[in-house]
């Protein structure tokens, strides 16, 4: 008897799973890599609001070819932080004061439910790890990169440490939009501010008191704003 012909499968090989806030690369993980620095860059100020940028001038920068460098640019238009703009091609976004504004008030609403979470939820281990980042900050008062890494450590361990999937993918995208707007930290005394700001969230923690957790956060991100606020009316 002769065999049976093999019927081709209908069965699709299932796509690899892409994280909140991610998207599939085109490259690897040199775009990953070439997308990240692009958005510490802005974060740092290296790159300005509304500089132009091109794929060759990305690509010199970062020592990688043009083709990580083109599908980073993919991803950082999807997040907003490229806009192409007529005449002038791609620039690093430029946010307006609505927007900023709008960004701050679900930043405070989403911090503030995360710090009621955490509040409730952390473990013991997880409340002394914030504890620890905060108390390193007045250890580096005046060295305000290291001092921008330590204050996205503290947010993040509160993010994780509130033990919600979906608050956390809102947290990691806002903070996406978050990084147009470059830190304060070396602006006037906000860096002493925001240290004596996070204290009082870990106190609040600590004691296991929601309410007081939520309510030192919202004044935290509301204290964020003002400074911001300032600072641009002086630029103006």
């Amino acid at each position: 008897m002769a065999a049976r012909p093999k019927l081709k499968s209908d069965k699709k090989e299932p796509a690899a799973e892409t994280k909140p806030g991610e998207y599939p690369l085109g490259s690897g993980d040199l775009t990953s890599e070439v997308y990240h620095k692009v958005r510490d860059a802005i974060r740092k100020g290296t790159l300005s609001i509304g500089e132009r940028v091109t794929e060759a001038d990305l690509a010199t920068r970062f020592g990688v070819s043009r083709t990580p460098v083109r599908d980073a640019i993919v991803r950082l238009e999807a997040d907003g932080l490229l806009t192409n703009e007529p005449r002038r091609g791609l620039i690093i976004t430029d946010l307006s004061h609505q927007q900023i504004v709008e960004l701050y008030f679900m930043r405070e609403v989403l911090e503030g439910a995360a710090a009621r979470q955490a509040a409730q939820s952390a473990s013991d281990i997880e409340l002394r790890t914030i504890a620890e980042i905060a108390e390193s900050e007045s250890d580096h008062l005046g060295d305000f990169d290291e001092l921008g890494e330590i204050n996205v450590k503290f947010h993040r361990m509160t993010m994780l440490a509130a033990h919600n999937r979906y608050l956390l993918r809102s947290l990691s995208q806002l903070s996406v939009t978050m990084s147009l707007l470059p830190s304060l930290l070396s602006r006037g005394t906000r860096a002493a501010d925001a240290c004596k700001e996070h204290q009082e969230i870990v106190t609040a923690l600590l004691a296991r008191n929601s309410e007081a957790a939520e309510d030192a956060a919202r004044r935290h991100v509301r204290s964020s704003l003002q400074h911001r606020m300032l600072l641009s009316i002086r630029n103006t």
